[in-house]
């Protein structure tokens, strides 16, 4: 995670404040959709699915979202729900998303709506899938304000296999009839309730998996020397990785390596064939996801041959860095300062190192993702519980604010798109 981050000056002149200004109160009319989005919240939170099939939680969003003015979609590879609201004036689209999906975390909140199935929205997604109902709703009931579209994606499978691509694959963002021209998404977490924070650039890390398996020749504990042992280039490699990223990357755009698994034999007097590890990566740009792997698979061969044994190299890329459009994230923070109060909006000094699907709507189109920090009151923010923790928890008091900051940013952001050019 970041160092504690940096209070974002108000920016009065910005063409997104005049923007935010001009548009209608959505944090009041929020409010009155609280007991709402609280109710949908703690239903969800109830009985959370995993993966990109949640039929349950499908037809909950389906049924907040009737008898609004949308146009709305199913997933054909997934259980995903596209919702498009054509507002009365002309102007570009713009694309709100919201992941729904839990994790396999046995829940140890105690709350009286937790879930009891084994599963646990321990991220958050049930705010967030909440969060975006009530912003269309906010939407929909100024439609006749509204300059050009909004997309609302309510996307399954974030926590994995993913189901950022699949939508895309399916047409989210072409869901209007229109490429969406800018898209946001909000993500909560635990810290001072009711703060925005976000920074332009490199938002969060990719998440990355790198398998390395060195072959050698196995034989009997006592005689290493009639053997290829592959467990000394396998222990070697692991040290040499850790010299290797402090020296072949800049500290200005970290890599962040944690080896996690190692295998190699059972019997403790056998030398085994085959030794591997495994491990995240985290990177924080396109040059160095694509620069690890081959620096990676060199150091693993050159330390395999001058064992005498062989390297099967694996590199996996789960999800790319989560990269803030600078326009779009400076839009963004100038628009929440107006909105809700520079106080309560935070400029980020340095990025996070977990990972977002979102990721892959922000490499086809411009735009940015924020956090909404949501701690309970009575939980120290600083000892808080973190995100995929048995024991976390989010205060559902937020979700009119997250729902509100939705609609304000896809409002502010047609109406500045489609304002004259002076």
């Amino acid at each position: 995670m970041s160092s504690t981050p940096a209070e974002s000056p108000a920016s009065a002149a910005a063409p997104a404040a005049s923007a935010a200004t001009a548009a209608p109160d959505f944090p009041a009319e929020a409010r009155a959709l609280a007991d709402d989005l609280i109710a949908l919240r703690r239903e969800l939170h109830r009985n959370p699915e995993l993966g990109n099939d949640l039929p349950e939680t499908q037809a909950r969003v389906l049924a907040a979202l009737e008898g609004l003015p949308l146009e709305i979609t199913t997933g054909t590879s997934l259980t995903s729900v596209t919702a498009v609201l054509r507002g009365a004036k002309p102007g570009p689209t713009v694309l709100l998303r919201g992941d729904m999906d839990g994790l396999p975390v046995d829940e140890q909140t105690g709350l009286d709506f937790a879930s009891a199935n084994g599963n646990m929205h321990a991220c958050g997604h049930d705010l967030h899938t909440a969060g975006l109902v009530g912003a269309a709703r906010l939407l929909s009931a100024h439609s006749d304000e509204l300059s050009g579209n909004v997309v609302f994606m309510f996307q399954p499978g974030e926590e994995g296999p993913g189901g950022a691509a699949p939508m895309i694959e399916e047409g989210v963002l072409d869901a209007a009839g229109t490429r969406a021209d800018a898209a946001f998404g909000v993500h909560v977490l635990p810290g001072e309730p009711g703060t925005f924070t976000t920074r332009r650039g490199p938002l969060m890390a990719g998440s990355n998996i790198l398998r390395v398996t060195f072959h050698g020749a196995g034989g009997h504990g006592s005689q290493p020397h009639n053997a290829l042992d592959p467990v000394p280039p396998l222990v070697e490699y692991c040290q040499a990785l850790q010299v290797m990223v402090t020296r072949r990357f800049s500290v200005f755009d970290p890599v962040v390596l944690a080896v996690t698994n190692l295998s190699a034999g059972e019997a403790v007097n056998v030398i085994p064939a085959s030794a591997s590890m495994g491990g995240s990566v985290r990177t924080l740009s396109q040059e160095t996801t694509t620069a690890f792997p081959q620096h990676a698979k060199e150091l693993a061969d050159s330390i395999a041959a001058a064992h005498g044994c062989t390297a099967e190299f694996s590199w996996e890329v789960l999800y790319p860095p989560t990269l803030n459009d600078p326009e779009q994230a400076g839009f963004t923070l100038d628009t929440l300062a107006q909105v809700f109060g520079a106080e309560r909006v935070n400029d980020a000094e340095d990025p996070f190192m977990g990972s977002e699907d979102f990721s892959f709507v922000l490499q086809e189109v411009p735009g940015a993702f924020y956090f909404l920090h949501a701690s309970p009151p009575e939980i120290d923010p600083d000892t808080a519980a973190m995100n995929h923790s048995p024991l976390v928890q989010f205060d559902d008091a937020v979700l009119a604010d997250q729902a509100a900051s939705l609609a304000a940013l896809a409002f502010a952001h047609n109406t500045r798109a489609s304002a004259p050019q002076g």
